[in-house]
């Protein structure tokens, strides 16, 4: 008798465990290199989103720590928050660094959260859409909107301003801002909450002729402060997720 006689025979189920293993590694591997190849008509063979919902968040690739744009700066995202107590008054808080709160999870980490990086998202795609607002555009977003509709109230006042591709673009992050602030802002100061402020600062890298110069300094840093706005809550969202990581992470900063 041949030893390949011998050889004991794998299992229906096996087989098709290691079938689903192989057509699984090889579409994750197409879907890599549809996902960092240059965008080309190739891309459509996969419908609609399912390329980039596959992708998203839990295999997307930046390559953006290389030339010749690298990343060359640090983003802070910070929230203070007005809350009422039981006698109705309202009282102001200090502002807390919810990116400190966040990188602190990452630090020293050898299997980081995606949670680490949150504040750090958020205050990025909110810079890069104000950017692209006009002079009077920013002077409407530095105002107080917190009254009811408020959403709706600030971007008819934008429009105003004229430019209403950059204000649609600007709302989304804005949103988005006002979103993750209240958040943070419950998980610390919990349900008397009933305003919150947000300011997004971008610190650029000391620039690279200057990387030899012992006497070089980081450049100024860029501020954005926009007004008081209402909380802001999105269907679905898991408050209690948030507030029992973020929390516990922001308490263990003050020990």
């Amino acid at each position: 008798m041949t030893t390949s006689e011998t050889k004991k025979k794998r299992s229906p189920l096996v087989r098709v465990v290691l079938a689903v293993a192989a057509l699984f590694t090889a579409w994750h591997v197409f879907a890599s290199f549809l996902w960092i190849a240059p965008t080309s008509p190739m891309r459509e063979v996969v419908p609609g989103n399912a390329l980039s919902s596959y992708m998203i968040p839990f295999f997307g690739q930046s390559w953006s720590v290389f030339a010749p744009a690298p990343i060359n700066g640090d983003y802070t995202f910070k929230v203070r928050a007005q809350v009422e107590g039981d006698d109705g008054e309202l009282t102001e808080t200090e502002w807390v660094d919810a990116t400190a709160v966040e990188l602190s999870m990452i630090q020293y980490n050898l299997f980081p959260p995606r949670a680490g990086i949150q504040s750090t998202q958020v205050a990025s795609s909110y810079k890069g859409s104000f950017d692209d607002l006009n002079a009077d555009h920013r002077v409407v977003v530095a105002l107080n909107y917190f009254e009811d509709d408020f959403e709706q109230r600030l971007e008819d006042k934008l429009d105003e301003y004229g430019d209403e591709n950059a204000v649609d673009a600007y709302m989304p992050t804005e949103h988005m801002a006002t979103a993750y602030a209240t958040q943070v802002a419950h998980a610390i100061w919990g349900d008397g909450v009933v305003r919150v402020q947000f300011e997004v600062t971008r610190q650029n890298v000391i620039p690279f002729e200057q990387r030899n110069d012992a006497d070089a300094t980081l450049p100024d840093p860029t501020i954005l402060s926009p007004g008081w706005r209402g909380t802001v809550r999105n269907e679905g969202q898991s408050d209690e997720a948030f507030e029992e990581i973020f929390r516990d992470t922001y308490e263990g900063m003050q020990e």
